[in-house]
């Protein structure tokens, strides 16, 4: 009988409290690297190939401690990215409210993935083998497998373990990194989304932290873009490269700066490229410091905060409420050079959308674009329109 007893207590490993926690957080953090590794950058954007040796346990023990059927959450995931912000995003704070998608993201994703359109449409190239087709489609069944292991090897205090390993990637990934990586942060890139990066250092989420640069280069396997940055995911998986277990298929192009380089088409692919980072350098290097000048030039006509202009004027005006756009409307009527620089910058991004326009005409729009601005008369937009020709893309 104290046999039973001791079993329903410790389990077979009967751990004391400070072990435990230390083999809860050993076995969560492996899920974080699962899902960031296995489902994120080699499922979704094919960024990374992993040998079966790893995808295999991995798949394996996502199905345990997630139930996540590997073709809906790629299918969700991809969607989010297709229809990033919109109605139709699966997890958008900025549709949603962030409440909702951080207190019950998890549900946001359960109704994408019973859309068949949506799995059909944005799950092509998942496995469809034996195991998934027997075992991991079936998402409860995981769980409850490893409910059974929890309790057997833990006891009693299995089943704590076992409600906090189910509840950790629904509050984190689908919670924390959709919701508040739509929300507050820092942003490297001047993307077309609200996506952000949470901390510089992507440890406990596996490098998932670094959200906005995700956003901005998603095929890449490494989130981390700034030489301050870490990401663990892309260490672990330069560690399974190392020895074969991993073969990078894509990462974000280095961009360089040629002071001496002429405007060319080698310009023309660097800022294509890395088109997020030259809108940041152009609000950065145009839009602030003018911001600056008129605003201690002619403060009581702008009628706002040098920080509220500048936080217009730099932001997405599809995130603007009716307010926002209204002010944005006065300030940029109150100030010409302020309107102009606008401008400039909504003629910059249209040559995004021009990409499958002929390279020579685009080439020839962006010398265009880079000869006007010089003579505007701005001493900042004439800088950068000067500076463009310097970027360039690292060679491999």
């Amino acid at each position: 009988m104290s046999f039973v007893i001791d079993f329903f207590e410790g389990g077979l490993l009967n751990l004391s409290l400070g072990p435990l926690i230390g083999v809860f957080l050993i076995a969560t953090f492996l899920t974080v690297l699962a899902v960031t590794i296995y489902l994120h950058r080699c499922m979704a954007h094919r960024g990374v190939d992993l040998h079966p040796i790893v995808s295999h346990p991995m798949r394996l023990w996502l199905w345990l401690t997630t139930g996540m059927v590997t073709r809906e959450w790629v299918a969700v995931h991809r969607k989010h990215h297709a229809r990033c912000e919109t109605e139709e995003d699966p997890h958008s704070p900025q549709t949603h409210g962030i409440g909702k998608v951080l207190f019950h993201g998890v549900a946001l994703y359960r109704v994408a993935a019973l859309d068949p359109e949506v799995i059909e449409k944005y799950g092509h190239g998942c496995p469809n083998d034996v195991p998934e087709r027997w075992f991991y489609r079936h998402s409860a069944l995981g769980p409850t497998v490893m409910a059974l292991l929890d309790l057997a090897l833990f006891g009693v205090h299995g089943i704590t373990f076992w409600a906090l390993q189910m509840i950790w990637i629904p509050f984190f990934a689908a919670g924390v990194i959709n919701g508040l990586g739509h929300y507050v942060g820092y942003r490297n890139f001047t993307t077309d989304d609200t996506s952000t990066n949470l901390v510089p250092w992507g440890i406990p989420l596996g490098g998932e932290e670094l959200h906005n640069n995700h956003h901005a280069f998603p095929s890449s396997a490494r989130f981390s873009m700034k030489r301050w940055e870490f990401d663990i995911g892309w260490a672990v998986i330069q560690g399974l490269s190392a020895v074969g277990l991993a073969k990078v298929r894509r990462v974000a192009p280095r961009l360089l700066r040629d002071e001496a380089a002429s405007l060319d088409a080698e310009t023309l692919r660097a800022v294509f490229a890395h088109r997020f980072t030259v809108m940041s350098d152009y609000c950065k290097h145009v839009i602030r410091p003018l911001v600056r000048e008129e605003y201690a030039r002619a403060r009581e006509a702008l009628g706002a905060s040098k920080g509220q202009i500048r936080r217009l004027m730099t932001g997405d005006q599809r995130f603007f409420d009716g307010a926002k756009r209204r002010r944005l409307s006065e300030v940029l009527s109150s100030n010409g050079r302020l309107a102009e620089v606008y401008e400039y910058r909504l003629r910059l991004q249209a040559l995004w959308d021009r990409s499958t326009t002929d390279p020579e005409a685009l080439l020839a729009s962006l010398r265009q674009w880079c000869r006007e601005a010089e003579e505007s008369g701005i001493a900042s937009l004439r800088e950068f329109a000067r500076s463009v020709s310097a970027y360039r893309l690292a060679t491999a």
